[in-house]
């Protein structure tokens, strides 16, 4: 692993000891059917220094505070949250910052704690899981918060949680609900038109934004059917999302992810702890052994100074910088390179599709 890389990661978690106290009050000992790991800043900082990462933007994993059914108990507990990430940034400066942990699925309280962390704690965003007690994001009555954030431009980083649902033996949630579980949050912003109507959020979407990019343009018809707006907007909307690279930089998602992204929209994260050093490692050797260079400095760090300027390393350069067209694959990688717009496939209609009338389904 190069410890040149200085990467941004944008996806490590923290679990303090005194929040692991207060799952096990609740009976909670995993999160997405994995054990809760041990965290501590000296192993966050081991970690980092093994994987050539600069600086972690850290956030707290689901279940968040939803676990706590009293409202004034949830928001409690974001504040003790975000005030132990504000102390963790002050104690390490230049190696974190945070993104800040809300009292969902209450919206107002949550709209009161995200003006406390971005305005007084410095945060540099906002975590929201991706659904809260079966509340997606997206839903009718969170305008309250949605234009708390615009209004500051903040950055939101959406992360799964539990699917609504039992899971299913044999498949810890983790593995593939998760996915899914992104990939509802997303399909609901786009559908009720969240980032048109705020685009001064910037959303990211973890793990590769689950299946978004794999099965955008299926979605994008499905929307443009269902509310008679074009296809190629619905597609732009999904486009619009910023995407992390954690536990999906193999040779069979990324190029996948950087034929749909946006340029400039692909981030470096590592799911540490939840995911083990190994697998962190795994991962980031598929952005080491198989990009482009401009694209490897890019995803590992340019793009994260451009939505996080507080974390660029030269400021005026951040401020002129214009994300390139990324050369996405190497020519060492068996996989075929993606164009800078990705698209192989015959282009969306731009115009509704009908659908037919036996199935009332798009395809």
């Amino acid at each position: 692993m190069s410890p040149a890389a200085q990467r941004i990661d944008v996806h490590q978690h923290i679990v303090p000891a005194f929040y692991r106290d207060e799952l096990a009050k609740a009976g909670i000992a995993d999160a997405g059917g994995r054990a809760l790991p041990d965290w501590s800043p000296e192993s966050a900082l081991q970690l980092m220094d093994l994987l050539g990462t600069t600086t972690s933007i850290v956030s707290v994993s689901t279940p968040g505070t939803g676990f706590l059914t009293a409202p004034a108990d949830a928001a409690g507990l974001a504040r003790r949250l975000n005030d132990h990430c504000a102390a963790l940034v002050s104690d390490h400066p230049g190696r974190f910052g945070f993104f800040a942990t809300l009292p969902m699925p209450d919206t107002d309280a949550s709209a009161t704690e995200a003006a406390r962390a971005l305005d007084e704690l410095r945060a540099d965003g906002i975590t929201l899981l991706a659904n809260n007690r079966g509340a997606y994001l997206g839903a009718d009555g969170q305008d309250t918060l949605w234009q708390k954030l615009h209004d500051r431009g903040a950055v939101v980083f959406v992360h799964p949680a539990e699917l609504p649902a039992p899971p299913v033996d044999g498949i810890p949630p983790f593995a593939a609900d998760f996915l899914l579980d992104t990939t509802r949050a997303a399909y609901l912003l786009v559908r009720n038109g969240i980032p048109r109507r705020y685009p001064n959020i910037r959303f990211i979407l973890s793990h590769a934004g689950g299946f978004v990019p794999y099965s955008s343009h299926r979605m994008a018809l499905t929307i443009a059917n269902d509310t008679a707006r074009s296809p190629l907007d619905v597609l732009e909307d999904f486009r619009s999302f910023h995407f992390d690279t954690a536990l999906s930089s193999s040779p069979a998602a990324l190029p996948t992810l950087l034929a749909f992204a946006r340029p400039g929209h692909v981030l470096f994260g590592s799911d540490w702890p939840f995911a083990p050093t190994p697998a962190g490692q795994y991962f980031a050797s598929g952005l080491d052994n198989h990009l482009a260079p401009d694209t490897r400095e890019a995803v590992n760090r340019t793009n994260a100074e451009a939505l996080l300027p507080r974390h660029c390393r030269h400021r005026r350069a951040c401020a002129r910088r214009r994300s390139a067209p990324p050369r996405a694959w190497s020519s060492s990688s068996s996989s075929p390179a993606p164009t800078e717009t990705g698209s192989s496939c015959p282009p969306l209609p731009t115009t509704s599709p009908r659908v037919g009338p036996k199935t009332g389904r798009t395809p």
